[in-house]
């Protein structure tokens, strides 16, 4: 592959001047190209490699395309820097590659919310809830799994799995805490509790 021949090519040519503190970036926009060609140099070097999808696109594409291309890599021990490139505030690159290395278990500071999908058992603003869980978690750096589950179905097993979590009813919702339940509160407070509550953990 071209993108690795040439990197294989500057290497050698800094080599050949006795210098030896390099680490290697092959780049692409396309996800497949990148992963195949870092694929490839970590066969055939020894050297750090830089992942990264450039030009990856604004922050929801750019961030699909990072985390499949960077996660991928990563999961197969090849990588060792990283850098997520979006169209957007520089501030949320960091917080996505922050997102991708715990994802993929790399980092274990910080938050892991757990939260399902809707569906037609959904009996609260799960959505809402969980994006304001998740935004008002976004600064903690206590390894928690949070879960901000929808109805009662799923949700206490879930909930009571994680280290804290919620599980909806009709206009309230369970809290767990350590596998207890804590209590039952009106779907308008449960997430000044569950701050609280966190907040003492």
């Amino acid at each position: 592959m071209a993108l690795v021949e040439s990197a294989m090519g500057h290497a050698a040519l800094l080599e050949e001047q006795d210098f030896y503190d390099t680490v290697i970036s092959i780049k692409s926009s396309d996800v497949k190209t990148m992963v195949d060609a870092y694929r490839l140099a970590a066969e055939r070097c020894d050297y750090p490699l830089h992942l990264g999808v450039t030009e990856a696109g604004t922050e929801r594409m750019g961030l699909i395309k990072s985390a499949a291309g960077i996660g991928s890599l990563l999961m197969d021990g090849i990588g060792d820097t990283i850098r997520v490139s979006l169209t957007d505030d520089p501030v949320k690159e960091i917080l996505a590659a922050k997102d991708i290395l715990k994802a993929i278990g790399v980092r274990d500071d910080g938050v892991k919310i757990v939260s399902c999908p809707t569906c037609g058992r959904t009996s609260i603003d799960l959505i809402g809830l969980a994006n304001e869980v998740e935004e008002r978690l976004r600064d903690c750096k206590k390894p928690l799994t949070v879960a901000v589950m929808g109805c009662v179905v799923n949700g206490p097993g879930e909930a009571r799995e994680a280290d804290i979590g919620i599980a909806g009813g009709k206009g309230e919702a369970l809290l767990f805490k350590k596998g207890e339940i804590i209590g039952k509160f009106p779907e308008k407070e449960i997430v000044n509790i569950l701050i609280r509550e966190i907040e003492k953990m």
